[in-house]
């Protein structure tokens, strides 16, 4: 009985072993948290100080009371947005990583980090398109799609939940697609919102 036991505990142990070789497990949920408070506030300032809430496919900010440069300034949002999100995954991943004995940067992360880019760079290609034709009412619904679309792909190399939560941002940029008058709010509930309940439960499930 007790080498029964054994071999099952050996058994568990080599699985283990296989799973943090192929996966990448030291994603942090207080990450999400910290994305999606960005994400928030963007989208408030966005709305707030720039006036920027397109209600149609072909929405041109100067027509709304706005301007270009209004536009402009909250294209700076975003990517400040993206920039602090970015590090802030890579610090709290990286300090995990530390706490688990594990490299940040190895051959699981490089295949998690490709199959994340190739939709990211494709949607942000496809955002840049859409702003240079005035479609700035495409701008919500494509980057949820494509960031979706990017979570999916990489739920391969990481924890399983990014799978649902990749499923979920797709399924709300189609919506977003479809009710282009709420796409800013819409946008605010998948990266903000969906991201800290995420967050939330990551951190409770894997780092307490």
């Amino acid at each position: 009985m007790k080498e029964e036991k054994d071999y099952i505990q050996d058994i568990s142990e080599i699985r283990s072993m296989m799973e943090r070789s192929s996966k990448f497990l030291s994603l942090s949920g207080l990450a999400g948290v910290m994305a999606g408070i960005y994400a928030l506030v963007g989208a408030f300032v966005a709305y707030t100080v720039f006036d920027f809430n397109p209600d149609a496919i072909d929405y041109i900010i100067a027509e709304s009371g706005g301007s270009s440069a209004n536009l402009t300034n909250v294209i700076c949002v975003a990517i400040a947005i993206l920039l602090l999100a970015l590090s802030t995954v890579v610090f709290l991943s990286g300090r995990n990583a530390g706490k688990r004995g594990e490299k940040i940067w190895n051959s699981t992360t490089r295949r998690l980090m490709t199959n994340m880019a190739v939709p990211l760079v494709a949607g942000g290609l496809l955002i840049l398109v859409l702003i240079a034709k005035g479609l700035i009412g495409l701008i919500a619904p494509v980057s949820l799609i494509f960031y979706g679309m990017a979570l999916f792909n990489a739920s391969r190399h990481t924890l399983e939940e990014v799978k649902v939560l990749g499923i979920i941002q797709i399924g709300l940029g189609l919506i977003s697609s479809y009710f282009v008058e709420y796409g800013l709010l819409i946008w605010a509930l998948g990266f903000g919102v969906v991201n800290i309940i995420y967050g939330i439960y990551m951190h409770y499930k894997y780092e307490r």
